[in-house]
């Protein structure tokens, strides 16, 4: 008599950028769905350019996608798929 196998799938490598890969949910062939989000991070960059009298830059992390983390997400069910942290 056979056991059943328990298969372990883990969370695919996704960058700051989209990614072709398999829904884990649908399982449709997809190109990612990227959303920039403002994080910890990103608020103390900004307190920091206003604390050393660049409060001009203050806007700029908020409107670089570099210093943000990118959270990816299926375009066809809107499955959360990963995130890349900057």
């Amino acid at each position: 008599m056979q056991q059943p196998g328990v298969v372990i799938v883990g969370a695919p490598a996704v960058g700051p950028e989209s990614t072709t890969l398999v829904c884990p949910s649908c399982r449709a062939q997809i190109r990612t769905r990227v959303e920039h989000n403002s994080t910890t991070k990103t608020h103390i960059i900004a307190i920091l350019l206003f604390v050393f009298c660049c409060w001009p830059c203050i806007c700029v992390p908020y409107c670089c996608d570099s210093c943000k983390d990118a959270n990816h997400y299926c375009p066809n069910c809107s499955a959360f798929i990963g995130s890349h942290k900057h």
